[in-house]
């Protein structure tokens, strides 16, 4: 790496700022990490830096954030010797040099002073253990005791020390290896790959909140089957998602198979990911078919069927949700309305679709819609080019339809032309079921094209369906 390139792209306000307070109080100071790490491929875009002082990281923070007037307040963490704090839209990390213990139960460790090789070898993976020393004795000179740029040009995820007593300290890296793999292209070195397997039960000493973060970021890489297959193959998928392993593998009945549902599953995932930044949609791409390892069933005359396994999947996902520390709000019901939704567009697509069932599926997905179908686009696997090019097409024609038919009855947002209390009112009515019965008329009327979407449609249909029930105008 040239030192030049590297004293350049840290030759800012900010740099300054740490190296002369660095210099004030005599403490060997670091930039290290992934911001090290990032600048060294190129990747310009940094939302976190860490700091490494040898000695009192959270004094240097408080001189720092006051010499750069920043208004962040910072929040300090004795027990870790850090403090942290906001500027120009980036969080800073001060960490003094410390070592580590752990216990077996849990993966936030003892904390001790400790030297810059204490801090060093605590590190997770050699690529995040560069250095960039910011004093100005020795601006810019690059600190590499792991051979972290080596790996990093050769493409490795690898452990400073042996990756056992790394991953059973911190279990969470064994995810965070993973994820790197997925983000960055490289691979994870065999012996890291294997020891993985070997302590994958120590993830589940790990929250649930911190394995979905993970997931989450594997989610939004550009290929994000690559981590998910790691996860199985390390045996990790299986205690962290099993509705999603107990899709895999190809059953046979007097000839009879149906596709390995979990590499069908990675496949729509990686197609949704070329269309779409929204990690919900991506969500419900991966958990779009769980309900059919619990629904799965050989009929003799048909073969393999899957019968209610949307219902049955969208059902699943509030436990994954709950177990994994989710949001249990508007995301998962979002999640859960995609999945259960998922084959209403196929169906559609095989046929002439009419009006009346465009309409029935914009109300039913209102403003979703356009994911709904990005998803069922997404789940064609097959390899057949000119099946993948009539479903496809059929898809368009799906898409053209409800342009159509929104444009002409404005279905997606509906509201009632009619009111209860004009209902009320017409009829000299008090609040029952007859009110219920003439709305849920209306609207099935509307969605059925028999008139449409306006209010005097509404409101003769209203008067002609209440007389026919027997109830008589105010007079």
């Amino acid at each position: 790496m040239d030192e030049n390139f590297i004293k350049d792209n840290i030759n800012n306000n900010l740099f300054k700022v740490i190296s002369e307070c660095a210099d004030q109080t005599n403490l060997d100071c670091y930039v290290i990490g992934g911001f090290v790490r990032d600048l060294v491929m190129g990747i310009k875009k940094p939302k976190d830096i860490d700091i490494l002082v040898v000695g009192d990281g959270i004094e240097i923070a408080k001189k720092v954030c006051e010499k750069l007037n920043s208004n962040s307040k910072v929040n300090i963490y004795k027990n870790f010797r850090t403090a942290a704090f906001s500027y120009n839209n980036m969080e800073l990390e001060f960490v003094g040099s410390r070592k580590e213990s752990y216990k077996s139960s849990s993966r936030n460790p003892q904390v001790e002073i400790g030297t810059l090789d204490d801090d060093l070898n605590r590190r997770d993976f050699t690529i995040n253990s560069i250095g960039i020393c910011l004093n100005s004795k020795k601006w810019g000179e690059i600190l590499d005791k792991f051979n972290g740029l080596k790996d990093i040009k050769n493409k490795v995820i690898k452990t400073p020390l042996d990756p056992i007593k790394t991953f059973s300290d911190d279990p969470l890296r064994m995810l965070r290896g993973i994820r790197f793999s997925c983000q960055l292209g490289f691979l994870i070195q065999p012996e890291c790959l294997k020891t993985i397997s070997l302590e994958k039960n120590r993830i589940k000493i790990i929250s649930g909140e911190r394995i979905s973060e993970e997931l989450n970021k594997i989610l939004m890489t550009k290929n994000p089957s690559i981590g998910f297959k790691i996860l199985y193959e390390t045996g990790i998928l299986e205690i962290i998602l099993p509705e999603l392993t107990d899709l895999k593998g190809i059953d046979e009945i007097e000839g009879h198979k149906h596709k390995d549902n979990f590499y069908h599953t990675l496949e729509v995932l990686d197609n949704i990911c070329q269309t779409t930044e929204n990690v919900w949609l991506r969500w419900a791409a991966l958990l779009h078919d769980i309900g059919k390892a619990p629904t799965k069933k050989f009929i003799k005359e048909i073969g393999w069927t899957f019968h209610g396994h949307e219902l049955k999947g969208s059902k699943m996902v509030y436990k994954i949700f709950k177990r994994l520390s989710l949001p249990l709000n508007n995301k998962l019901k979002y999640v859960q309305k995609i999945i259960y939704m998922s084959s209403r567009p196929i169906v559609l697509s095989n046929y002439d679709v009419s009006d009346s069932a465009v309409r029935r599926l914009i109300y039913d997905a209102k403003d979703d819609v356009d994911d709904l179908l990005t998803l069922c686009e997404a789940d064609i696997t097959t390899k057949n080019p000119n099946r993948f090019k009539k479903y496809l097409n059929n898809f368009k024609k799906v898409r053209g339809k409800i342009i159509e038919v929104e444009k002409r009855d404005q279905i997606r947002n509906f509201q009632p032309p009619i009111s209860g209390e004009e209902i009320m009112n017409y009829f000299n009515l008090k609040p029952g079921k007859e009110i219920g019965i003439l709305k849920e008329f209306i609207k099935e009327s509307i969605l059925d094209g028999k008139i449409t979407n306006d209010y005097n449609s509404a409101k003769a249909l209203m008067i002609k369906k209440g007389i026919e029930l027997g109830l008589k105008m105010k007079k």
